[in-house]
């Protein structure tokens, strides 16, 4: 008999998050498992990628709560109350103060979904992916009948709202605590030490040869711009460092060398980075290109990869540009020296535009280095699926 198993999360929208979901359960035998996705909202470009056989659900109630869900308690009371609904305005205050005196809104999370059906059927596993969210992590626990319970740790919890109140009344009650990244267990683990036995490393999962024929097809650059491409995949937001980037390249520009910057991704700071690339004059020279789910044939065809994240758990696009052997520069985020040797398959720096700068132009400057770090890149194996036995074996 098949076992069932279910992954909880937002949305498909294109992230690192939902692409390592999309390669795990694509990794898993269809023979063996009776695999479910489970969304709070039918969203995403990524929905369509999603494999055969895989069964997909969305939490339908979700939509009439989901105004709760988005704003601080303080302001749903205070729109409860223009529009004269005193009594739920007295209600948001109560879960208001209780959620400050507990330090979180578990509570909150139980009065919100107290009219919630529990998912009728029973799994063997069900995994909270979108960790750490407090709401999935919550509604895995009391909403979905398994025999096995996951969390599943995507960030580096230093560097997002991470609820430690919360996590450590309630992450106890998992069986099982999965990390992407061997550095981000250990600042887990220095927050929550009593989680020690149960949390692993899970490095999120990725398919060279899906990569490398997906290389070979889409649209890629049409710009025949013929200087230096260099090139960042991921959402535009501050925690992805495209602010940082626009000021190297304009450092750049200014001391003559013939690039251009391209970003794969869309996101909120889409606005803010265009004002800044137009102050900087560079509309001709950093090109944003939207989301694409197929970023590969750029990855393939650029000069050089440069992940100018702040923060990560573990990077899937820089995983995918190892992959295709690209000359790579990355900041020294969380899980950044796992998956690079520092002068031998790529350049780590902080994360400054001073040091991205002169770390492209070391590469610009000496094509030895490129080629040293493409040979030794090539030489690696980059097979993660071996993380799929600790599923199997749970």
């Amino acid at each position: 008999m098949k076992k069932k198993i279910v992954f909880m999360l937002i949305n498909m929208n294109i992230g690192g998050t939902e692409k390592a979901l999309l390669n795990m359960v694509s990794e898993l035998s269809k023979n063996n498992y009776a695999i479910t996705i489970l969304m709070l909202e039918k969203y995403g470009d990524f929905i369509k990628f999603i494999p055969n056989g895989v069964r997909v659900e969305y939490v339908k109630e979700y939509k009439d709560i989901e105004y709760l869900m988005n704003k601080p308690l303080h302001i749903i009371a205070l729109d409860y109350m223009k529009k004269g609904r005193i009594i739920k305005s007295f209600i948001m205050i109560f879960f208001y103060f209780i959620s400050k005196v507990m330090k979180e809104r578990s509570l909150f999370y139980k009065y919100i979904l107290r009219d919630f059906v529990i998912v009728n059927e029973e799994y063997d596993i069900a995994v909270a992916y979108a960790g750490p969210m407090e709401f999935i992590s919550y509604f895995v626990l009391n909403n979905i009948k398994a025999k096995k319970k996951l969390q599943w740790i995507h960030f580096d919890i230093n560097h997002i709202s991470f609820n430690r109140f919360f996590a450590s009344k309630f992450y106890k009650k998992f069986d099982g605590i999965f990390v992407v990244s061997k550095e981000g267990k250990k600042h887990l683990l220095n927050i929550l030490p009593f989680l020690e036995e149960k949390t692993k490393v899970f490095l999120n999962i990725i398919s060279p040869e899906l990569i490398k024929s997906q290389a070979e097809m889409g649209r890629g650059f049409n710009d025949e711009f013929d200087g230096i491409k260099i090139l960042t995949v991921g959402r535009l937001n501050i925690e992805k460092g495209q602010d940082i980037a626009i000021q190297s390249l304009t450092k750049l520009i200014q001391n003559g060398y013939k690039a251009r910057w391209y970003c794969v991704g869309e996101g909120n700071s889409r606005v803010n980075y265009e004002k800044q690339i137009q102050r900087n004059n560079l509309n001709d020279h950093f090109i944003l290109l939207g989301a694409d789910p197929n970023p590969y044939p750029y990855i393939k065809n650029c000069d050089i990869y440069v992940q100018p994240s702040r923060h990560e758990g573990y990077c899937i696009t820089l995983a995918e540009a190892r992959c295709l052997n690209k000359p790579i520069i990355t900041t020294n985020f969380t899980g950044a020296k796992e998956q690079i040797k520092n002068g031998v398959t790529g350049l780590i720096v902080k994360c400054d535009e001073d040091e991205i700068y002169q770390a492209i132009v070391k590469l610009i400057n000496n094509k030895t280095i490129c080629k040293h770090f493409t040979n030794n890149l090539a030489a690696e194996s980059n097979d993660t699926k071996n993380g799929m036995k600790q599923i199997v074996n749970i």
